[in-house]
């Protein structure tokens, strides 16, 4: 496998070295520095021409910063007669953005989408988009991996007694009976009024939570709101305990606050965004094997999607 090279960004370097060890190799050296105005500087410090490219580079906070650097170090690969590059977006930005959900707004997933394919990419994966039809954003190979392999094994290995799985929204049922399917489990959806952008309003709760332990799951965590609103109400519901998963820890604003303070009993998120702070509740489950699988299975042409199966 000496035939391609894994580039990191700064979003994220614990990660990339994670899946740079599991695939027993070193990242490769770029130096990624800026001006003293703030403009990002990328040098390349080995060839890679020739050469199959993964750059590793969620898209998180700081999100603009982070993708510009995604973009620019694009096109220097580009620019150094890389074969292929392949863009591994743990965490892909401006996701939510993703249709005109009022008048005279932007679609914003379709300008990143461009603007990466226009830097030069050929390829995209990610985890867990929070629409699944961005994929159609691109006309390059798009591989949308799912956080629910390692979340599966984690609830098998609690031994929950009475285990339900619930949707924190209607949006969010085809992925919450995709998991309820894995684990050959019910579920219950919440149903919510949203009043303002991350800002939510439990209103009703559509199935039965009594004595159950109820496994609420979502793509991410931003504020955290929703999940402890709901936790609330499954725990006046007669829920025995509640869990909440989401792939991304977005955990702005209060979250590490509003999630202490909860109903909660535990919260668990994947790596695929660095934690800013810890917190008792919250655990963390790697997803550096499965992209560096992925990242070998490509290299080798093997099915990607066989894993999930």
């Amino acid at each position: 496998m000496d035939d391609f090279k894994v580039f990191t960004g700064s979003a994220h370097r614990d990660f990339s070295q994670e899946v740079a060890k599991n695939l027993d190799i070193e990242l490769s050296l770029a130096d990624v520095s800026k001006f003293s105005d703030g403009e990002i500087s990328v040098r390349l410090c080995e060839s890679v021409r020739g050469k199959d490219i993964f750059i590793i580079q969620p898209t998180c906070a700081p999100t603009n910063d982070n993708l510009m650097e995604l973009l620019i170090m694009v096109d220097a690969l580009k620019r150094s007669s890389a074969k292929s590059i392949n863009a591994i977006v743990p965490y892909f930005g401006y996701a939510r953005q993703d249709r005109k959900a009022a008048p005279r707004v932007p679609i914003s997933a379709k300008l990143v989408a461009d603007l990466l394919q226009k830097a030069g990419i050929t390829r995209l994966i990610t985890m867990d988009l929070h629409a699944g039809q961005i994929q159609g954003f691109f006309d390059i190979p798009v591989d949308n991996l799912y956080g629910s392999i390692v979340f599966k094994e984690y609830i098998d290995n609690k031994k929950l007694p009475n285990p339900i799985i619930a949707s924190p929204d209607i949006g969010g049922i085809a992925r919450a009976r995709y998991f309820a399917k894995r684990l050959g489990l019910e579920i219950v959806i919440i149903d919510k009024r949203r009043e303002k952008a991350n800002e939510s309003e439990v209103m009703n709760v559509i199935g039965n939570v009594e004595g159950k332990d109820v496994i609420l799951i979502d793509d991410m965590i931003d504020t955290a709101g929703t999940m402890v609103k709901a936790a609330e109400v499954f725990k006046q519901k007669g829920a025995t305990s509640a869990i909440a998963l989401g792939t991304h820890a977005v955990f702005s604003g209060a979250a590490y606050e509003r999630i202490l303070q909860s109903q909660i009993d535990e919260v668990i998120v994947t790596n695929t965004i660095p934690l800013r702070q810890s917190c008792p509740k919250i655990k963390v489950l790697s997803v550096a094997p499965l992209f560096a699988e992925v990242i070998r299975r490509i290299n080798q042409n093997e099915s990607v999607n066989s894993l999930f199966i």
